[in-house]
């Protein structure tokens, strides 16, 4: 524990410095707006702002606090040096080649490990199903409120897109119903995997996970365990291209100042304000109702699920908070089988915050873009993306790998997305927050429905462990 102590001794003044910095920061650019000032002086502030924060992002050592410190110098860099910020683009591209390199095999492989990995599910029987059912109706609903928040709010409308951008925008092709029906369907593996066409190798991985759960176990465990040794590759891939991700949100916040000035920041306000009201009110409208269907005191169950709520919404991981969440829902009387099944299969199945955040996110992109998706091609992104938000948890900013995908899929311009990327590390925090209060709430009513929650239990946490 001396560690720690340690460290806050040595960041605690560079805390402070920072705050004061920030804050004269602030007043200096208040003040230049009715009373001009040298810019040699306000240049001179935001750079020892900049210099403070590096310098206490280096003895934080911690990646969320690298994010939002690129993400400011970020911004400055972009202000002061745009042709720079222009050029330091590279970063983000980088990045953004990293995550399309992972969609296949990771979405693959974590969802034949999700399925075939779960074929005893007939021996888990209703409750099994229970929960599937819980898992998908929850989804769609979360889909559908982030879609009709944007749908709302028009976050996207008014962004100038870079000029080298506005001859690369592809529009949607409008589709009967009958081709986009057999567009789900793949040909070629290979093929849909060269192409981009997430959907595609979503139904293939499906229907090769069903054919595998049949196989019996000396010839289906083999198989089983190379996917499961893939999957963990890729999410210690993942884990390794997220070491570029603070620079990339700085190059892309950066390269969104310097070449669309100032005046993109409200948009991005604009959409992080739309995805936290969102979040909210399916907190009120969807999960409020499931927690009282479920009979258990509110108030308990708010204290139970406030620390994991809180370790996921500072870390961003929805790992990070699955020990604790397992532990408190025991605690206020779920069953220990059903928690070891309920919640650990939600991870996969039951992504609540990020599938909202998916369907506001694309909808963004082509809003940016100025492309018009009707109805057809809303509900198929809807399909999409309720296929392809399952099996891909845990990891900080997953749900970027969801969005390129699925923005490739619909011939959406990328550029966009450079853009959701300076703010993504906030609005990772707030769904996957959302992301393990959904899982909590699934337990709780699957073991209500089971007639098994123990309205009063107190298990004190130590005996889960």
């Amino acid at each position: 524990m001396s560690a720690p102590k340690h460290i806050d001794r040595r960041t605690r003044p560079w805390l402070l410095l920072l705050l004061f910095l920030a804050g004269i920061a602030v007043l200096l650019a208040v003040f230049s707006r009715s009373h001009p000032l040298p810019e040699p002086l306000l240049r001179a502030s935001r750079w020892a702002l900049a210099l403070v924060s590096l310098v206490y992002a280096f003895l934080k050592r911690s990646l969320t606090t690298w994010i939002f410190v690129c993400m400011l110098v970020g911004v400055i860099f972009g202000y002061d040096f745009p042709r720079q910020a222009i050029a330091s683009q590279i970063v983000t591209q980088i990045f953004l080649r990293l995550i399309k390199a992972i969609i296949a095999p990771l979405i693959f492989a974590t969802l034949v490990v999700g399925i075939a990995g779960h074929s005893d599910l007939k021996q888990v029987g209703s409750m099994g199903l229970k929960a599937l059912i819980f898992f998908e109706v929850i989804t769609t609903l979360a889909l559908l409120i982030g879609l009709f928040a944007i749908n709302s709010s028009k976050a996207g409308e008014g962004l100038k897109p870079p000029p080298e951008q506005v001859q690369s925008t592809v529009p949607v092709q409008h589709q009967t119903p009958s081709e986009i029906i057999l567009h789900v369907f793949p040909e070629n593996i290979a093929k849909s995997i060269a192409e981009g066409q997430v959907l595609q190798v979503v139904v293939f991985a499906i229907l090769f996970s069903l054919a595998l759960g049949m196989l019996p176990e000396p010839k289906r465990r083999p198989l089983l365990s190379f996917f499961e040794s893939l999957s963990e590759a890729m999410f210690k891939f993942t884990n390794i291209v997220m070491l570029l991700a603070a620079p990339a949100v700085g190059t892309a916040i950066a390269y969104t100042i310097g070449q669309l000035g100032l005046g993109a920041i409200a948009n991005l306000a604009k959409l992080l304000g739309t995805l936290y009201v969102a979040l909210i009110a399916f907190l009120l409208l969807v999960l409020l109702p499931a927690v009282l269907l479920a009979g258990v005191s509110l108030r308990r169950f708010i204290r139970a699920v406030a620390e994991p709520a809180t370790i996921a919404f500072a870390t961003a991981s929805s790992e990070a908070a699955l020990p604790r969440a397992m532990e408190e829902m025991e605690a206020i009387g779920v069953p220990r089988q059903i928690v070891a099944f309920v919640i650990p299969t939600g991870y996969s199945f039951n992504l609540c915050g990020s599938a909202l955040y998916l369907s506001l996110a694309a909808i963004f992109v082509a809003q940016a873009a100025n492309i018009h998706l009707g109805w057809q091609q809303q509900t198929l992104l809807l399909l999409t993306l309720m296929l392809t938000s399952k099996g891909v948890a845990g990891v900080p900013r997953a749900g970027l790998v969801i969005l390129l995908a699925t923005v490739g899929s619909f011939n959406l311009p990328v550029w966009p997305v450079y853009i959701i990327l300076g703010i993504d590390a906030l609005m990772d925090m707030g769904r996957t927050a959302v992301n393990v209060i959904g899982n909590c709430i699934a337990a709780v009513l699957v073991a209500r429905w089971e007639g098994e929650l123990e309205a009063h239990k107190s298990v004190s946490v130590e005996a889960f462990q």
